[in-house]
């Protein structure tokens, strides 16, 4: 269905996203309005720096599934680069990886965490297995490598804060890239009846599927350039 440029299409964004993706979506008669409805943080613990540290000197496979947790553990590396494998979400969380990592500690990647489970049981890795991740982190990934008696020691690097604003406009989209900011967003408000939920992967879908009978369109790739695109598309169909 596509939108003559006079009926522009609403959309509220629930994180920053970049200013070339607003304007492509300005062309393309549809106005975008950020609002974030999380926070993350490092968490400043001389134990996790520790933590971090140690890990850092050890051959390890190691797995991300969030890029907040890339920054925080990347920003730790000083001379030398850590004799790692490592399993990490594709787009912005690979994109971080290769930043701080190279290109060659990549063992495996996938757009979801339960694909990237099935991937590591896949490969059984031998090296102590470590999964850096936020304290909202969800248990899939985990859940699916216990099954398989791989154990994985989680590192908790950052925190995540909801920010909880009242929505009073109507939009014809809105844009989701975490379980918890879709938490965060319905703890004050509901879906408008034909407004469309986008979000950037499955478990985010599965989380809006939880508070809202409204039709969810799933990004074909995690990131938030492919969701920003994927709603563009949809719209102008």
């Amino acid at each position: 269905m596509r939108f003559k440029m006079e009926n522009r299409i609403q959309i509220l964004s629930t994180r920053p996203i970049q200013q070339s993706l607003i304007k492509d979506a300005r062309d393309a008669g549809i106005d975008i309005d950020e609002l974030t409805f999380i926070e993350t943080n490092p968490i400043q613990s001389k134990l996790v720096d520790k933590e971090i540290e140690n890990t850092l000197k050890e051959t390890a496979t190691v797995v991300f599934t969030s890029m907040n947790a890339v920054e925080v553990v990347g920003n730790q590396i000083k001379e030398h680069q850590p004799n790692w494998k490592i399993y990490c979400m594709g787009t912005t969380t690979q994109q971080l990886v290769v930043k701080f990592f190279g290109q060659n500690a990549i063992a495996g990647t996938a757009n979801d965490a339960a694909s990237l489970a099935k991937q590591i049981i896949k490969d059984q890795p031998k090296e102590k297995l470590i999964f850096f991740c936020g304290d909202q982190r969800r248990d899939e990934l985990p859940e699916l490598l216990k099954q398989h008696s791989i154990e994985a020691k989680e590192t908790i690097v950052y925190e995540t804060t909801a920010t909880h604003h009242l929505i009073q406009k109507q939009y014809d989209g809105i844009l989701f890239f975490s379980p918890s900011a879709v938490e965060s967003f319905f703890t004050k408000n509901k879906a408008v009846e034909n407004t469309v939920l986008f979000a950037i992967g499955n478990t985010t879908a599965k989380e809006l599927k939880k508070h809202s009978n409204n039709k969810v369109v799933i990004s074909n790739e995690p990131g938030k350039e492919n969701l920003a695109k994927t709603m563009i598309n949809f719209f102008n169909a």
